[in-house]
C-alpha cells in the first residue's frame, strides 16, 4: 500500500447538522449527543414570556427540514484554532439560510464549503449560503469552495420503475462563475487532499469493490455533442464525482462524512479504512438505501458494518437517503449506536489521548 495521507488528528470534533430530511426533538440520544430545542433555551437572548418569564418554545424560528444535506464541521487540533468547514448545503435557497440562522452559525468564520457531488440537494443552497455570508462578514473575507471539476450540464432520474424513461431532471447546480460572483474562491479538485488546517481529508474517486453496491439504478446524465446542437441522456450509475469527508479524532478514530453513498457506503468505508489504517469510531449521511430499488443492498451493508468490520463502528447516523427500513435493520444491529441524528442536532467528540496508546487497526473477518 502506498503511504497513508498525512491528516492531523483533532482533539475535538463538533459537528452541527444544518440540513437533513429529518427532525427529531425527543428521542434518547447518546452522550455528545445534543437536541436542537435545549440548544435555543439555553442562548441567553432567548425569548421570554412575559406572563409567565418562561422562555418561549419559538417554532416559527427553528429548522426546519428538506431533502438534502448539509453539516457544519468543526475541528480543533492541538495548538491549532478551530476550523469551519461546510460539507453540503442543501436543495434549495431558503432551509439552508433560515436554519443557519435559527441556530445563530457565525458564517463568517466557515472558511470552506465542500461539495459531495454534483446533485442539487446537495449544492441548491450554496449561492444563498455565499451571498449571505458575502451580505454579513466583512469585505474581503474570502470562502473556498471545494469542487469536483467534472460538473454536469444536467443529471435526471430514470426509475427502472418506469423503465428506464427519464420522468424528471434535477434542478441545476452551480456554475463556477456564479460562485466567483458571490466570493466564491472556486477550488477544482479530482483527487484525495487535506483541508482545514490538514484537518479534514476530502476523498477523491472511491474505488467501487464490493460486489453488491451497483450505483444509482436511476442515474442519467444529459451529455451534448461538442457545439452544444445535439444531446442525449446517458444513463450514469456511477456517480464518480462523488467524495467523502473524514475527520481522525483521537483516541476514537474516523468520523466519515458520506452525504449520499452513491458509491456504496461499505466502499466508502472500505476505502477509509485502506487508507488511513484507522478504526471506524462514526459513519454519518446519506447512505442511499431508500427504495424497493436498493432494498436488496441492506442486509449485507448492515452484515459489513456491524459484524465483518472489526472494531464496528461506535455510531451510524443513517440520514438524509437512508430510508427507514436501512434505519430499522441498522438500529437492530447496532442498537442504540444507530442515532436517530436530524437537523439541528449538535455533536461533540472529544479526543482521548490515554485510549489512544491502545488503539490497532482495524480488520475484517
Amino acid at each position: 500500500m502506498m503511504n497513508p495521507p498525512k491528516i492531523k488528528p483533532v482533539d475535538k470534533l463538533t459537528i452541527t447538522f444544518l440540513v437533513d430530511n429529518t427532525i427529531e426533538w425527543m428521542t434518547k440520544l447518546p452522550p455528545g449527543f445534543i437536541h436542537e430545542v435545549p440548544q435555543h433555551l439555553s442562548q441567553p437572548d432567548v425569548p421570554k414570556d412575559d406572563r409567565t418569564g418562561v422562555p418561549f418554545v419559538d417554532l416559527e424560528n427553528y429548522c426546519c427540514g428538506a431533502h438534502g444535506f448539509s453539516a457544519l464541521i468543526e475541528t480543533q487540533a492541538e495548538g491549532s484554532e478551530p476550523q469551519l468547514t461546510l460539507f453540503d448545503t442543501g436543495p434549495d435557497s431558503r432551509s439552508i439560510i433560515r436554519n443557519v440562522e435559527a441556530l445563530k452559525i457565525p458564517i463568517e468564520r466557515i472558511e470552506r464549503i465542500i461539495l459531495s457531488h454534483w446533485h442539487s440537494d446537495h449544492s441548491g443552497g450554496m449561492l444563498s449560503f455565499l451571498k449571505h455570508r458575502k451580505v454579513n462578514s466583512p469585505p474581503g473575507n474570502a470562502c473556498v469552495v471545494d469542487l469536483h471539476p467534472n460538473r454536469p450540464i444536467a443529471r435526471g432520474i430514470a426509475p427502472v420503475s418506469a423503465g428506464g424513461r427519464v420522468v424528471g431532471r434535477l434542478p441545476e447546480d452551480p456554475k463556477f462563475e456564479q460562485i466567483e460572483a458571490l466570493g466564491g474562491v472556486v477550488e477544482k479538485h479530482a483527487e484525495g487532499h487535506a483541508v482545514s488546517g490538514d484537518t479534514v481529508w476530502v476523498s477523491g474517486e472511491i474505488p467501487r469493490v464490493t460486489h453488491f453496491e451497483g450505483g444509482l439504478p436511476s442515474g442519467v446524465r444529459w451529455v451534448e455533442q461538442e457545439g452544444g446542437d445535439d444531446g442525449e441522456w446517458l444513463k450514469e450509475e456511477d456517480i464518480m464525482d462523488e467524495r467523502y469527508a473524514a475527520i481522525d479524532v483521537v483516541g476514537k478514530g474516523l468520523v466519515i462524512f458520506s452525504a449520499c453513498s452513491h458509491a456504496g457506503i461499505v466502499n466508502v468505508v472500505k476505502d477509509g479504512v485502506e487508507k488511513f489504517s484507522r478504526p471506524i469510531y462514526m459513519v454519518i449521511g446519506g447512505l442511499h438505501l431508500a427504495g424497493t430499488e436498493l432494498a436488496d443492498r441492506i442486509p449485507p451493508t448492515v452484515e459489513y458494518l456491524s459484524n465483518q468490520l472489526r472494531p464496528a463502528p461506535v455510531y451510524v447516523l443513517p440520514m438524509h437517503c437512508s430510508g427507514f427500513a436501512a434505519k430499522v435493520a441498522l438500529e437492530d444491529a447496532f442498537g442504540e449506536g444507530c442515532v436517530p441524528a436530524g437537523v439541528g442536532h449538535k455533536v461533540v467528540v472529544e479526543g482521548n489521548p490515554e485510549t489512544e496508546r491502545m488503539m490497532h487497526a482495524p480488520t475484517e473477518k
